[in-house]
């Protein structure tokens, strides 16, 4: 069964490193004006998990690929609770874990996965009509028209803060992974995280989540699509 359409085309693009508050800002932001959400790095990450399960070098590039290709992946837009499957399997907490994190960057970097992954990003906008999507290159290349842009950044000890807190791991370790991921991220060459030039900055360093939140809503109704 479809799942239904919410009125009134609006969509979000929220781009920037991990640990800058994209997920739960994302989250609350589509619960608030009616919009699904969907979260594209999952759809690497559930991707990632496949590859690692099936065995083959991380290197191979066309291996990589056809598994990207072949793999049933299913990723819920409901903003109070949605769930990822991949062949059938429940891969929400597999999918967190720190093999597939160490691995994703590697797996995302593929030219021939991201323009699949791309291709049904956007089908699923379309879908939607009404989203709030949020990944590392949304404005700047899945989603160029939204009708927001935002690109959420914060200081490199408040992210790192803030993801070993949720992951539960020790800070300096969390500081050293985030760092390997940023490069590995902004320096690929298909799609790399980059802010789009009509994107709005906001530092979160110092910011709770309902102001985030409250400022991107202030945002949405001075374009008009609040």
């Amino acid at each position: 069964m479809e799942e239904s359409v919410p009125a009134g085309r609006c969509v979000v693009a929220v781009d920037g490193p991990s640990g800058s508050g994209k997920s739960t800002v994302s989250r609350r932001l589509a619960a608030g004006i009616g919009a699904r959400y969907l979260d594209t790095g999952a759809m690497y990450r559930a991707v990632t998990w496949s590859v690692l399960r099936s065995g083959i070098d991380l290197t191979d590039a066309e291996s990589v690929a056809k598994v990207a290709g072949e793999v049933d992946l299913r990723i819920g837009t409901d903003p109070h609770g949605y769930g990822v499957t991949a062949d059938g399997v429940g891969v929400d907490v597999e999918i967190r874990g720190p093999e597939v994190t160490g691995a994703v960057s590697a797996v995302a970097a593929v030219p021939a996965v991201r323009a699949l992954l791309v291709a049904r990003q956007r089908e699923m906008i379309a879908h939607a009509g009404r989203i709030v999507v949020e990944g590392r290159d949304i404005g700047s290349v899945v989603a160029p028209d939204a009708d927001l842009k935002v690109y959420l950044t914060a200081s490199a000890e408040a992210r790192a803060a803030r993801r070993s807190a949720e992951d539960a791991t020790e800070v300096a370790v969390t500081a050293a992974d985030l760092a390997r991921r940023d490069t590995l991220d902004s320096t690929r060459k298909a799609d790399p995280l980059a802010m789009a030039a009509d994107a709005v900055e906001l530092d979160t360093t110092g910011l709770g989540i309902d102001e985030v939140v409250a400022r991107l809503r202030e945002l949405l109704t001075e374009r008009g699509v609040a």
